[in-house]
């Protein structure tokens, strides 16, 4: 039976009858044509930037890790059952197995640690301390020249608490940059014109946060003689995050007066929303499609996308993604955990796709764009959640010296960190630095 599109059955409809009300369930004749509709972005051809980025993305509760690693190593390798997903782009990742965060404690707080590696109990007396994440010292290398250093995606705004956080990045002193998880403001932030109203406000804005500042600069520059040792270092800490928000308005200021890059919302589901079990697809997909059209345009080079918060997150159809991580080993659940890791990798392999389908000097956008796709934690065999062996895809940068089509294995019990890939990536994308958090050095055979 076909249901006219502009005459909509209503969840509501109730059968009546011996004084029963049953709400009917969900189906597709109920649901609205402008409400989780299928993405129709088309990937552009060209870009006209050539210039090397990093996207960070974060997948929460590890994975189905039986389903995940290959067999075999190097370039012969075989993709396991899940990363047959990705099996049109083999020659464009490595799978890297084994690799971990030696300092991490584990359990629910492997988004806050994935990209710094940080010992979230290392400071005596402190319940939380985290250090710079990996993205936050590429876009300080990248993000100059660019409208934003970086952005921050997720599907939660803000930062989330400690521990639970719902940002990947962390500034130099450890604190998180909030996060922003819906695709109309996100879009608005890069694209839509300010009015000259907005204009005026935002240069008044900058001007009373600055004075604000030198208030506080002057202020604690006399406290400080009258400080311990141990208080001056906290202060100088304190300061440093100062001198960085003072930069940060110093850059806003430069660009209110130049114009955005020109994009059409032509294709792209603004209107999803991250937390509804059936948006998710749609929501995952736009996301993406505003990330690439960032990179396009040159409006940032760095952005770090959490897809959904630690102890939370769907699948492809709305299934509890926590929930089937502490699995126990019941095949049952493993087998639907499988299915959310393969949903999660087609999402991937479009964004990939476009990548690849644009042109960008002699190549495509892909060789100079490095993708890390991961979990800052794993599920183990028995639903325990370590890190030690943690899922990780590096995916493109070619032209930037990165190598793929190939597995990585390592034992997870005598592994080197994984802090030496967010080295070897990091040194890629131009960053002159051979030390980052726990990193010996960079990973042997994937630079």
């Amino acid at each position: 039976m076909s249901i006219s599109s502009d005459k909509r059955l209503s969840r509501r409809h109730l059968l009546r009858g011996a004084g029963a009300a049953l709400a009917l369930p969900l189906l597709d004749a109920m649901i609205p044509p402008a409400w989780g509709a299928p993405s129709t972005f088309a990937a552009w051809k060209k870009s006209t930037v050539v210039q090397p980025r990093l996207l960070c993305c974060y997948v929460p509760n590890g994975v189905n890790i039986e389903q995940w690693v290959p067999t075999g190593t190097g370039a012969d390798y075989t993709l396991s059952p899940t990363l047959k997903t990705l099996e049109e782009h083999k020659a464009d990742f490595s799978v890297l197995t084994g690799l971990g965060h030696p300092a991490s404690q584990g359990g629910h707080s492997g988004a806050d640690t994935w990209l710094t590696a940080a010992n979230l109990k290392s400071q005596p007396g402190a319940d939380y301390t985290n250090t710079m994440s990996v993205d936050q010292l590429v876009a300080a290398k990248l993000g100059v020249d660019t409208r934003f250093a970086s952005l921050q995606l997720g599907d939660m705004s803000g930062t989330g608490g400690a521990g639970h956080s719902h940002t990947l990045s962390f500034d130099i002193n450890g604190t998180p940059l909030p996060s922003e998880n819906s695709p109309r403001r996100l879009f608005d932030r890069l694209f839509v014109p300010e009015t000259t109203g907005d204009r005026t406000a935002a240069i008044k804005r900058y001007e009373e946060r600055r004075s604000i500042l030198d208030d506080v600069a002057n202020e604690a520059k006399s406290l400080d003689r009258k400080l311990g040792a141990g208080d001056k270092r906290k202060l100088d800490e304190y300061l440093s995050s100062v001198r960085e928000t003072e930069k940060q308005i110093a850059r806003m200021r430069a660009w209110v007066d130049k114009p955005k890059a020109e994009v059409k919302e032509t294709g792209l589901q603004l209107s999803s929303k991250p937390m509804d079990g059936h948006d998710r697809p749609m929501w995952l997909d736009v996301m993406l499609e505003l990330t690439y059209l960032s990179f396009l345009t040159d409006t940032t080079r760095v952005v770090t996308f959490e897809w959904s918060r630690e102890a939370g997150g769907f699948g492809g159809g709305g299934e509890n993604h926590h929930e089937l991580s502490h699995h126990g080993g019941d095949a049952g659940m493993l087998d639907k955990l499988a299915k959310i890791d393969s949903f999660h990798l087609s999402k991937l392999g479009r964004f990939l796709s476009m990548l690849k389908e644009t042109a960008e000097g002699d190549s495509q956008m892909l060789d100079r764009t490095v993708v890390l796709f991961g979990s800052g934690m794993n599920s183990g065999k028995g639903g325990e959640h370590s890190p030690k062996n943690l899922p990780t895809l590096v995916a493109g940068g070619k032209g930037l010296g990165i190598k793929t089509g190939q597995h990585l294995a390592f034992d997870e019990n005598k592994h080197p960190p994984l802090s030496n890939v967010l080295l070897a990536v990091a040194q890629k994308l131009g960053v002159e630095s051979d030390k980052f958090a726990d990193a010996a050095e960079t990973l042997t055979g994937l630079v």
